[in-house]
């Protein structure tokens, strides 16, 4: 399952005016990076990871939106609420896109093909929002087989417009079928068992897991462009080329080698915010808002895994692109906004401001899960009845969230980020 333009699909339902025009989540300043756009804007050649610059450039009448992470987030769990109705063996791969798998669901729900209608149709009734679904019994053919599900992006530069006006190009929202159909551009695709080769070898090289730009270099020099090249090539010839072990995965990706199962559950090794700033930095002072508003997010998001963290590291990246981290192991775990944010900026104080700051980040590992029900607790008291009780400091977030979750992400914040930037670091 994999969600058509994520974030800018978010932004649009939130903000209607937003609807059919080429939306660009991501920073607008020259360092900006293109987090998610439109199909509108994909019309016009836009991309994900593309310099907002380049963007800027091919859409001139793109509508730049901030990110919101925390919203996205928040539209994750509920796509996962409709995941796991029909199957509890979810692995979720990013915000916006999962692995499921429906064995056990068929004699409930039917085909795969049905199955896959049903979910997209659940997906948009409960988030109005619209995903493409692919099918395989092979895991990295699902995936890849959701990506041919996508409404194809309109033939943009070959459409017929005055040579003024933006491309024209259908709203994936028009039109929406729920039928259990399958093909191309219809939001289900299913590659049906003893299909996967036919399936795969017409696709470029470039679609398979591991292939980037530098080893599609390579394998253009040896003349493979497709996957049935690929497939074709001794898997000794391939491990000499691209070393043992990316040739040898690669050689099995080609003939539809798979054997990975769907893993409902991954550890989680770290949570990390960054930022890039439009303008280098060269004073602590600037950096402390932006610091205490992503020591604010990392802190939920660890309290929403049921995590702990001992470690709060910090990354710096300078203007001559040398990055930094600077890492503090607490005595006790935390989860608390205040403490994550107060060594946070602690370790700020160390940054070689005067160099030129380009980004910052703040991120939490060594976690660990929250120790029984206390995680939940939102009591006040130090010394209540039944054992400890969770510190204000952390009661106070529990409730923050609480009222995000009520409310929205963005109706509370840090009293630092009201305003100008304060030297408090509680919560109001």
């Amino acid at each position: 399952m994999d969600m058509d333009a994520f974030f800018a699909s978010v932004e649009a339902l939130d903000d209607p005016t937003l609807a059919g025009k080429a939306v660009i989540v991501g920073g607008e300043g020259r360092r900006g990076v293109v987090a998610s756009c439109s199909y509108e804007a994909r019309s016009f050649g836009v991309r994900s990871a593309m310099p907002s610059v380049e963007a800027r450039r091919l859409c001139p009448s793109a509508v730049f939106v901030a990110p919101r992470h925390g919203r996205y987030a928040q539209v994750s769990r509920q796509l996962h609420e409709v995941f796991t109705a029909f199957t509890p063996i979810v692995e979720g791969i990013s915000l916006d896109e999962a692995f499921l798998d429906v064995t056990g669901a068929e004699r409930i729900y039917g085909q795969p093909a049905t199955i896959g209608a049903q979910i997209r149709r659940r997906v948009f009734e409960e988030t109005g929002l619209v995903c493409s679904v692919g099918g395989s019994r092979v895991k990295f053919v699902a995936k890849m087989a959701s990506k041919a599900a996508k409404p194809p992006v309109a033939q943009s530069f070959e459409m017929r417009n005055r040579p003024n006006d933006p491309p024209t190009v259908p709203s994936p929202f028009e039109g929406v079928g729920f039928a259990g159909g399958s093909g191309p551009g219809s939001g289900v695709f299913i590659v049906a068992e003893g299909q996967e080769i036919a399936f795969l070898h017409p696709q470029p090289v470039q679609a398979l897991w591991g292939v980037g730009p530098a080893t599609s270099s390579r394998l253009a020099r040896m003349g493979i462009k497709t996957v049935g090249d690929l497939s074709s090539v001794p898997p000794k010839t391939l491990e000499e080329v691209l070393g043992r072990a990316s040739g040898a995965h690669l050689s099995r990706l080609a003939r539809g080698v798979d054997d990975r199962a769907v893993q409902p559950e991954h550890a989680t090794k770290s949570i990390s915010q960054e930022e890039t700033f439009r303008d280098d930095r060269f004073d602590v002072d600037s950096l402390r808002v932006p610091v205490l508003s992503m020591a604010d997010t990392v802190s939920s998001r660890a309290r929403h895994a049921g995590m702990h963290a001992r470690t709060v590291t910090i990354k710096v990246r300078y203007r001559d692109m040398t990055t930094r981290t600077k890492s503090s192991t607490l005595k006790e775990r935390t989860d608390t906004s205040a403490d994550i944010a107060r060594t946070a900026l602690a370790l700020l104080g160390e940054a070689e401001c005067e160099r030129g700051v380009r980004l910052i980040g703040v991120s939490l590992t060594n976690l660990a899960e929250q120790a029984g029900s206390e995680a939940s607790q939102l009591r006040l008291d130090l010394d209540g009845e039944g054992g400890r009780a969770a510190s204000p400091q952390r009661a106070a977030s529990v409730a923050v969230d609480e009222v995000r979750r009520k409310f929205g992400p963005d109706s509370l914040t840090t009293a630092a980020l009201v305003g100008r930037a304060r030297r408090s670091v509680g919560l109001s």
